[in-house]
């Protein structure tokens, strides 16, 4: 069963139509690559997916459960977690500190409730071991790197215990070892069962971990098919208009 099936989904905002009918499938352990120019749709899908925005028609189904997210937080609740682009992170803050930012860990002295910084390390620690991250939970986040930095979002979204990660152009802007790193965590994240759609438009790295590649145009789906069947000049043909479907 797949842990993510959009049927028809479409979104107005007033006159304008930024969706219409896109519908596909995303398995668990499954990369699926969102490709599209500016304005094709994406951020509103991902929205939509996140709970931020309804969508004006179509179905939103969660391991074959139809859902309708008035919110991002009833997203997360169904285990759908977004890294978006600019990561949301706190600079002045420790890795760990940002990991639990708003689900700190407490515990009781003389009845008041009080952080556990300690719980807090460690657990934030198993996590980037999990990730096969060298990132430290005492670590500033101000004196990270790129790849560090995204470490710990998305460490943040093993810690919700995630089914589906929606990740926005994770490797814009940064080096290419930092690039290196962020896609061997795309790949942990598969391994772990986890269902990853990834915002890029970086074909190299879209190709290097999709197993398949969803193409949209002008707010409709042009293409969806493995990754191994089609090629960065097919999803550029499909991006600009110059190959209609494939």
């Amino acid at each position: 069963m797949p842990i993510l099936e959009l049927r028809g989904i479409s979104k107005h905002f007033g006159a304008i139509q930024a969706l219409k009918e896109v519908s596909f499938t995303v398995e668990p352990g499954e990369v699926v690559g969102l490709m599209g120019d500016n304005g094709a749709g994406k951020s509103t899908l991902v929205k939509i997916i996140a709970g931020n925005f309804r969508p004006s028609a179509g179905k939103i189904l969660i391991a074959g459960a139809e859902m309708a997210f008035d919110s991002p937080l009833a997203a997360r609740g169904e285990g759908v977690e977004v890294v978006y682009q600019d990561l949301a992170l706190c600079d002045n803050l420790t890795a760990a500190a940002n990991v639990f930012l708003g689900r700190e860990i407490t515990r009781k002295i003389a009845g008041i409730p009080i952080v556990d910084h300690r719980a807090m390390m460690i657990r934030a620690a198993e996590l980037f071991a999990e990730l096969k991250s060298e990132t430290r939970p005492r670590d500033l986040v101000h004196d990270m790197s790129g790849g560090q930095r995204q470490a710990v979002a998305i460490a943040r979204t093993r810690l919700a215990e995630s089914k589906i990660v929606l990740m926005d152009e994770p490797t814009a802007a940064i080096s290419v070892r930092q690039v290196a790193e962020v896609l061997d965590l795309i790949m942990r994240l598969r391994d772990h069962g986890i269902a990853v759609i990834l915002i890029s438009h970086r074909m190299p790295d879209v190709f290097s971990v999709a197993d398949r590649v969803v193409v949209m145009r002008r707010g409709q789906l042009v293409a969806n098919k493995p990754s191994a069947s089609s090629s960065p000049e097919e999803v550029t043909g499909l991006i600009t208009g110059a190959i209609e479907a494939a």
